[in-house]
C-alpha cells in the first residue's frame, strides 16, 4: 500500500497462526487484555493528565465475557495510563485491542509476544474494518461486537480448536449481559472512573464516520440492564460512552427518565437533533446531565451535505448552544478540517463561531478518510489518498489531498485554529459568556490551551505531511 512502512515483523509469523497448547486441566487461563497506546500517548504518559482520561470499557466487557465454565487469572494492561513490554506479559493467550491509529503499535506488540510463541487475538474496530490484515499479525481475529464471538473463541482455544476469525452473528443482543470488571482497571490513573455505555452504533450515515462500515445496525441495552449496572456500581459521576445516546429518541426519554431517580451526575454524545426536542432536553437536564460532546463538524452547507450529515443542516448553531445552555449543560463541541467545500476562510469562521456562541470546550480535528468507509474508497478512486501508515490516522495530520488548500496549508491553520481558541482571551469570552459547570469547564479549557500547544510535541510521528510515496 501506497506511504506504508508499518514494523518489522519476523516473516514466519506473519499468516502463520503460532501453534498453542492448552492449560493443563485445573490450571487458571492466563489471559492478558492489551489496549496499546494511540498518537497522544507515544511519549510515556501522553499529552493528558489525570483530570482529562475517563476509564475505558472495552478491556473491563471483555474480562466480563469469560465463560464462568473457564478458571481465568486476568489482567488489564491500558498503554494509555501504564507501559506494555510484551517481553514481560506472562500468559497463555493475548487479546489485543486496536482502532486505526494503533494498529501499527497493535501489529508490533502482537510480533514480538508471537516470536515467544503466545498466541494473539486482534480485535477491535481496526480489525473490524480490515480483518484481512489483521489476520497477517494474529492468530485470531473477531471482528464486529464480540459479546457471543470473545465466549466462542475462548471455549476453542481451550478446546485446542481456536479458529482463525471469529464474526459478530446477526442476531447479537445485548440483554442480560454481565457488568464490565472496571475493578480490574485502576481507576485511581484517571479522573472519571465510572464509565458506562447503553447503546451501540448510530442511525445516520455520515461520510467519514467508522460506524456505518464497521458495526451495522444499532442495538440497545435494556434500560432496566442500565440502570442495574448504575446502582451496582454505585456511581454518582459518570460518562456515558455511548457513540450516539438519542439515536432513538423513544429509547432515550425512557433511559433519562429512569436516570431522574440515581441522581447522578453524567455527560455523554449526542447530535444537535437533541436541541429541538424540548421534552427531551428537559429530560436530559433533569437526569443530571451536566456535559455533552456534539458533533457540529462544519458551519458550511455544502460541507455537510458532502458528508452525508444533512441533519445538522437548516440548524441555527447558535441557537442550539443557548438551548441546552439553558438547561445548564456544557458543551464540547466537534469540528473538522479538511472537507472539499472548506477554503482558508473556513478556520477563522469556525473560531470566531466557538467564541461567539461562547461554546464551552471547542474541539477541532483534521478529517480522516478511515479505511473502508464511504470517505476513504471515494478518495481512493480519486487517487487522494496520500499513505497509508495507519498511525497517521489519528485527526491531526494530514493524508489525503485537500481539494481547496494545500497538505500544508490545512495542517498549519489547524494548529492556528487550537492556539486561538484556547488563547486566554478566548478562554476568557467563552467562559464569561457561558458560565456553565465552570468547575469542571475552566481546568478542562487549561488542560486543552496545553494540548493546543503541544501538538507539535505529542503528535510528532516519522511525519507531519504524509508524502505520497
Amino acid at each position: 500500500m501506497t506511504g506504508r512502512n508499518l514494523i518489522q515483523c519476523d516473516p514466519a509469523l506473519v499468516d502463520q497462526p503460532v501453534a498453542h497448547v492448552a492449560p493443563s486441566v485445573g490450571r487458571e487461563l492466563r489471559i492478558a487484555l492489551l489496549s496499546p497506546r494511540g498518537p497522544l500517548y507515544r511519549h510515556r504518559g501522553g499529552i493528558w493528565k489525570k483530570t482529562m482520561r475517563y476509564a475505558p470499557l472495552t478491556l473491563t466487557t471483555l474480562a466480563s465475557l469469560v465463560p464462568p465454565e473457564i478458571p481465568a487469572d486476568i489482567r488489564i494492561i491500558d498503554e494509555g495510563v501504564d507501559e506494555i513490554d510484551p517481553d514481560r506479559i506472562d500468559a497463555d493467550l493475548v487479546g489485543i485491542s486496536a482502532i486505526t491509529g494503533t494498529a501499527p503499535r497493535c501489529y508490533e506488540i502482537a510480533a514480538r509476544l508471537r516470536q515467544r510463541n503466545i498466541p494473539v487475538v486482534l480485535g477491535g474496530v481496526h480489525p473490524t474494518l480490515l480483518p484481512e490484515e489483521a489476520m497477517r499479525h494474529a492468530d485470531s481475529v473477531v471482528a464486529g461486537y464480540a459479546e457471543e464471538s470473545w465466549p466462542q473463541l475462548l471455549r476453542d482455544f481451550v478446546a485446542g480448536r481456536m479458529q482463525r476469525r471469529y464474526d459478530q452473528s446477526p442476531n447479537l443482543k445485548l440483554a442480560n449481559l454481565p457488568f464490565p470488571k472496571r475493578k480490574l482497571y485502576d481507576a485511581r490513573l484517571v479522573n472519571v472512573g465510572d464509565t458506562i455505555e447503553a447503546t451501540r452504533g448510530c442511525i445516520y450515515q455520515c461520510e467519514f464516520c467508522v460506524v456505518p462500515a464497521a458495526w451495522g445496525k444499532p442495538l440497545q441495552k435494556p434500560v432496566g440492564d442500565v440502570v442495574a449496572d448504575l446502582k451496582q456500581m454505585g456511581a454518582k459521576r459518570v460518562i456515558f460512552l455511548d457513540l450516539n445516546l438519542i439515536a432513538d429518541v423513544g429509547y432515550a426519554k425512557e433511559l433519562f427518565a429512569a436516570l431522574i431517580p440515581l441522581k447522578i451526575r453524567w455527560a455523554g454524545l449526542t447530535t444537535t437533533t437533541i436541541a429541538w426536542d424540548e421534552e427531551l432536553l428537559d429530560l436530559t437536564a433533569r437526569s443530571g446531565c451536566k456535559g455533552l460532546l456534539i458533533g457540529f463538524e462544519s458551519l458550511n452547507q455544502e460541507s455537510l451535505k458532502e458528508t452525508k450529515k444533512a441533519f445538522n443542516m437548516r440548524r441555527d448553531y447558535r441557537d442550539v448552544v443557548r438551548r441546552i445552555h439553558d438547561r445548564g449543560i456544557a458543551i464540547m463541541g466537534c469540528f473538522v478540517f479538511g472537507f472539499d467545500h472548506d477554503t482558508l476562510r473556513t478556520f477563522d469562521e469556525t473560531v470566531e463561531f466557538v467564541i461567539d456562541s461562547r461554546m464551552d470546550l471547542p474541539r477541532y480535528a483534521i478529517a480522516v478518510p478511515f479505511p473502508a468507509t464511504a470517505l476513504f474508497k471515494r478518495l481512493k478512486a480519486e487517487n487522494r489518498i496520500t499513505t497509508e501508515n495507519w498511525s497517521l490516522y489519528d485527526g491531526q495530520h494530514v493524508v489525503f489531498e485537500p481539494k481547496n488548500m494545500t497538505a500544508e496549508e490545512l495542517l498549519g491553520h489547524t494548529r492556528r485554529a487550537w492556539k486561538k481558541t484556547y488563547s486566554y482571551p478566548s478562554m476568557w469570552r467563552r467562559l464569561a459568556g457561558s458560565r456553565t459547570q465552570l468547575p469542571i469547564a475552566i481546568p478542562a479549557n487549561f488542560g486543552y490551551r496545553f494540548y493546543a500547544n503541544h501538538l507539535d510535541t505529542f503528535y510528532t510521528c516519522d511525519w507531519q505531511l504524509a508524502p505520497r510515496a
